[in-house]
């Protein structure tokens, strides 16, 4: 059966206990809380995954118990993102061993590479993929901002879809263009103050963070958006906006948005809020802020 992707799909954080290790516990306890939620999938190892600090062997460890838990109730997707393309393969053929469903291929990150030679990357990746495999758009991890182009050789090499982090909504209105005859392939939104108007504009939904911690909000936002409830999405919205003005804005580093998603999850009794190294837990002041918004917005 094809896979096709939609609606609501969380790049699920990557619980981690006092000494590294996979919090077993706090993994369950998320997983849960985000079917609870009403997800259509979930998104493992991206950037809110902290997938580049986490060791090949948490990586797979983390997949295994995760596909085990989800126990396809939802589909599972796994970025495999690597600098070394024998790596990539290595946790693609670990996901499809443990039951995900698709992978996620971004730039391999560090060297800056052009679109010629991302494309030659693809040529070298994708015929030996055990899994279908969405393409991932995220210049500002990789230095790479995907072309038309690429997206389009892409597809003619398999892509199921793309998932556009930009940040450049014009952008993603021309990939939902140029896509909009082939109903399936996916163009899924990576930013979620963009959700319901990539929805009302063709696309199929989003790989929201927030979604880790409010997933029915967002799932609410895309049925909205599918029904053109124009009330209950500008109502809606409001409290994304909230979300990006209060719990995505503490702290001073760029790294507050993973941070903060951590750091809500953990006022919330679900799991806990230890980072992968170089990112480091908010303190005990960030932390009682991030508690403050979460109880103010008493969202369920």
């Amino acid at each position: 059966m094809k896979l096709v992707l939609k609606g609501i799909i969380p790049p699920m954080i990557t619980p981690l206990s006092d000494n590294g290790e996979l919090d077993i516990e706090g993994l369950k306890r998320l997983i849960e809380h985000l079917i609870s939620g009403g997800v259509h999938g979930i998104f493992l190892l991206g950037t809110n995954g902290e997938a580049p600090s986490l060791t090949y062997k948490l990586r797979k460890e983390l997949i295994t118990k995760a596909c085990a838990y989800i126990a396809k109730r939802v589909p599972v997707l796994v970025g495999i993102t690597d600098t070394s393309l024998e790596h990539s393969l290595e946790i693609a053929e670990h996901s499809k061993k443990a039951g995900a469903d698709a992978v996620v291929i971004a730039p391999p990150y560090y060297f800056p590479i052009s679109q010629n030679e991302m494309r030659d990357y693809l040529d070298g990746l994708v015929p030996h993929l055990p899994l279908p495999f969405l393409l991932y758009n995220m210049p500002g991890c990789t230095k790479l901002h995907l072309s038309i182009e690429t997206v389009q050789y892409a597809k003619s090499l398999g892509a199921i879809g793309v998932k556009d982090s930009s940040g450049d909504l014009e952008y993603s209105h021309e990939l939902i263009d140029v896509f909009k005859e082939d109903s399936d392939f996916a163009v899924i939104i990576g930013t979620e103050a963009f959700l319901s108007d990539t929805i009302n504009y063709g696309g199929h939904g989003a790989i929201a963070g927030g979604a880790n911690f409010y997933p029915k909000l967002f799932v609410d936002i895309y049925n909205a958006s599918l029904k053109q409830d124009l009330p209950v999405i500008t109502e809606l919205n409001k409290k994304v906006k909230y979300i990006y003005d209060t719990i995505y804005s503490v702290g001073k580093y760029e790294s507050r948005i993973t941070k903060g998603t951590k750091c809500a999850l953990s006022v919330m009794d679900i799991c806990n809020d230890y980072m992968a190294l170089p990112l480091r837990s908010f303190e005990d002041r960030e932390r009682e802020e991030i508690k403050r918004y979460i109880q103010k917005l008493n969202i369920k």
